[in-house]
C-alpha cells in the first residue's frame, strides 16, 4: 500500500515553535520532554531518509506539520489513553509513533510489510528511549491469531480504499473499539461506498473529523468506524482476493 505522503513546502519557525503553538491550537497537551523526542525522531528520520526513501515529505518545518502535527490531530478524533493501539502499514512510524510520544499511556504496535522500514522503527523506539511500542515485520492478513480482535484502537495512513482498509483492520479492533482512518478531506463518496463493507465486518462507520493542520489550509478527515461484533472468521482474505473482489 501506498503511503499518504504529498509533499508540502512551508517555510518560516523551527521545529519546536511550530509544534509547541501547533499542538496549542489542535488543543493537544505535550507530555513533559515530548517535543525533545520528536526532534529525535525527525533526526534519525531525515538521516536514514537520504539513503532509505522513507518518506517524501522533508525539512523540519514540513516533516512537523505534514507527519507529527496531522498524525497527532487524531489525539482529538478518539480517547487513546491507556488503549492498544495497532497502527497498520505504518511506513516509517506514521501515526503510530507520534501518538506514543503524544500520548505515553498509550500501548503501540507498528505492523509493516517491509523489513527496511520496520528496522527503522525499532531503532528509532530505541533511540527515543521508548517503552510501551513495538514494531512488527508482517502483512495484516498473515498476523497470528492472538493478534485477532485484541485492539482498542486501529488506524491506517495508508493510501487504499476504504473497504479494503477496512477488510485488513476491523479484524484486529475489539468489539467496542474503533478503527480510525486518515483520509483527505473530500473522501465523502468513499465513506459512502464503504458502509456494505463495514456492515459485513461487523462494523459501523460513525462519521468523518475533518481538521486543518496547523500553519496550513489543509484539510484531512479521520474516518471513524466503530466495532460492534466481532468480525466473521473468513476476513481478511488475501490481498490480491480483496482486490479482485472488493466488499
Amino acid at each position: 500500500m501506498a503511503r499518504m505522503c504529498a509533499p508540502l513546502i512551508i517555510y518560516g519557525d523551527d521545529m519546536e515553535e511550530i509544534l509547541n503553538s501547533g499542538f496549542a491550537e489542535l488543543g493537544i497537551p505535550v507530555p513533559d520532554g515530548a517535543i525533545e523526542r520528536l526532534r529525535g525522531y525527525y533526526e534519525y528520520l531525515a538521516e536514514r531518509n537520504a539513503v532509505m526513501d522513507l518518506t517524501a515529505i522533508t525539512g523540519e518545518e514540513n516533516t512537523a506539520r505534514a507527519h507529527f502535527l496531522d498524525c497527532c490531530a487524531l489525539l482529538k478524533a478518539a480517547d487513546f489513553e491507556d488503549r492498544r493501539l495497532l497502527d497498520v502499514g505504518s511506513g516509517a512510524g506514521f501515526p503510530g509513533l507520534p501518538i506514543k510520544i503524544m500520548s505515553p499511556s498509550t500501548r503501540v504496535t507498528l505492523l509493516d510489510s517491509q523489513r527496511k522500514r520496520v528496522d527503522f522503527t525499532s531503532e528509532c523506539i530505541a533511540r527515543l528511549g521508548l517503552r510501551g511500542i513495538e514494531s512488527l515485520c508482517m502483512r495484516a492478513e498473515d498476523a497470528p491469531p492472538e493478534m485477532r480482535e485484541s485492539y482498542d484502537i486501529a488506524t491506517s495512513r495508508a493510501v487504499a480504499k476504504l473497504n479494503l482498509l477496512l477488510e485488513l483492520c476491523l479484524p484486529f479492533v475489539r468489539p467496542g473499539g474503533v478503527f480510525i482512518a486518515m483520509k483527505g478531506s473530500d473522501c465523502d463518496a468513499e465513506v459512502a461506498e464503504a458502509a456494505n463493507a463495514a456492515g459485513q465486518l461487523g462494523a459501523k462507520i460513525r462519521g468523518v473529523h475533518r481538521y486543518t493542520v496547523p500553519g496550513t489550509d489543509i484539510v484531512h478527515a479521520a474516518v471513524l468506524v466503530d466495532k460492534l461484533s466481532p468480525t466473521p472468521p473468513q476476513f481478511p482474505r488475501r490481498w490480491a482476493r480483496m482486490l479482485k473482489k472488493p466488499l
